[in-house]
């Protein structure tokens, strides 16, 4: 083999190489994300708080909440109690975690989200579905996704360790209502519709129990 087409292969190979390790760095992102928010200027004011090794704020932050805000000031306070806390994780398990609950809730299967949901929270949706199936309503719904959903406070309370989360969701399902002949009487089965909601999650952090709960909702 000619010596060209050797150190081409090589250049190749090292090409190849570079576009994995970034690939690796970087991840795959799907979904809607918001745009990465402006560095602030050089000779702006920035807490000291938000400062991390590196020299700059700590993104997983300031990506969601204002810098310097008191909200950012929680989650700073909330991951000097639990290393292992992400803002980031957190949002991603809260996705998941409201669709599993407002199906349960709209489909009358609360047992199956009984665990996730404060006590008063639980006896509201259970009083809601009491009430549908009195009147003999039933509700069919197919969750579509989460199309929006934002941070929007956070509080920590630094001597019992509690803290609460509160996030916007805008999701999008079909649902219609039927009555007890099977009628529907609400909503259309092949259109969807969006749905706003202001959850707040709540959870006593460095302790052994991981879960979240549900302990205030919105709209």
């Amino acid at each position: 083999m000619n010596s060209p087409i050797l150190q081409l292969l090589v250049l190749a190979g090292i090409a190849v190489f570079l576009i994995l390790r970034l690939k690796n760095v970087l991840g795959t992102r799907e979904g809607f994300e918001n745009a990465e928010a402006p560095q602030p200027a050089a000779n702006s004011t920035r807490r000291p708080d938000l400062e991390v090794i590196e020299g700059g704020p700590d993104r997983d932050i300031t990506d969601h909440v204002e810098e310097g805000s008191a909200a950012a000031f929680a989650l700073i306070e909330m991951k000097k109690a639990e290393a292992s806390f992400g803002v980031g994780d957190f949002l991603q398990g809260a996705r998941g975690a409201y669709e599993m609950i407002l199906m349960g809730f709209e489909r009358g299967n609360l047992a199956e989200i009984k665990p996730f949901l404060a006590e008063d929270v639980y006896e509201t949706f259970a009083a809601v579905v009491e009430s549908r199936e009195s009147q003999g309503l039933t509700i069919e719904a197919e969750f579509i996704g989460v199309r929006e959903m934002s941070l929007e406070d956070a509080e920590f309370d630094p001597k019992t360790g509690l803290a609460e989360l509160t996030v916007k969701f805008l999701g999008e399902l079909t649902s219609v209502v039927r009555n007890k002949g099977g009628e529907i009487i609400e909503g259309e089965k092949d259109k969807s519709k969006h749905q706003k909601d202001v959850w707040t999650f709540a959870r006593t952090i460095g302790t052994n129990d991981p879960n979240w709960i549900l302990v205030a909702t919105g709209g």
